[in-house]
């Protein structure tokens, strides 16, 4: 049984894990709403968030950034998304997410996979548009080096729901799921849900996420100590 193609997760993954996708951008906006409230708004709208990501355990449906705004706008009665717009007119998006940041093993690893014949693909559980996700792996040289990139944000059910595997599946032409390594830091979003369409998980812990009751097929600490598992895989 070999090995035709390896799916990354983002955040925490490829990118340097932030425990709080959003903070920086909820606190430009809790600034520009209301100064004098800044930590009251912020924490109201990091527990929006909160809450959004806790729905995961439960039906597996997405959410946008565009729900995200209105729900935060109701229960504030603050025009949040109006904020928010305002805010992204006048700063660059990295100085609204200035934790982003990629492994710098992320772009050797995927490029050595690639050269070795494998197709690449990227599934990040996400509420941030597209653009904003395409901006940071332009910014650092990856966007090139990913066949096809998907954002929850985009499709109806997050991981570990199967149909958003089988969406990344597809768009790589692939129908034979045991032929494809997914490799994530979160044992039950990806090690648990890409097992359960018939894939490997590779599980890159992460002491910051909720723990799962999974076997990973294999655990690395390292990005690069994914090439050699992978090599004997595909020598199976």
């Amino acid at each position: 049984m070999g090995v035709d193609a390896v799916v990354f997760d983002w955040g925490g993954t490829l990118s340097i894990y932030a425990e709080i996708d959003m903070m920086d951008m909820w606190r430009l906006a809790a600034r520009h709403l209301a100064a004098d409230r800044e930590d009251e708004v912020c924490a109201r709208l990091v527990a929006v968030e909160e809450a959004s990501w806790a729905r995961i355990a439960v039906d597996q449906r997405s959410t946008t950034l565009s729900s995200l705004l209105t729900l935060a706008s109701a229960e504030l009665g603050l025009d949040v998304a109006e904020a928010v717009l305002e805010e992204a007119a006048t700063h660059h998006l990295d100085s609204w997410t200035p934790h982003v940041r990629h492994d710098p093993d992320a772009g050797p690893t995927i490029a050595t996979l690639r050269e070795r014949g494998l197709a690449i693909g990227l599934l990040s559980n996400t509420h941030w548009p597209r653009t904003f996700h395409e901006h940071f792996l332009e910014r650092d040289g990856l966007t090139e080096l990913i066949d096809v990139r998907f954002y929850t944000s985009e499709m109806e059910h997050t991981k570990p729901h199967p149909a958003a595997f089988a969406t990344v599946l597809d768009a790589l032409g692939l129908t034979d799921p045991s032929r494809v390594v997914f490799v994530g830091d979160r044992p039950y979003d990806d090690v648990f849900g890409a097992q359960s369409l018939g894939m490997r998980g590779v599980l890159r812990p992460n002491p910051m996420v909720p723990g799962y009751e999974v076997a990973p097929d294999a655990v690395i600490d390292t990005l690069p100590e994914l090439v050699p598992i992978i090599e004997r895989w595909r020598a199976e």
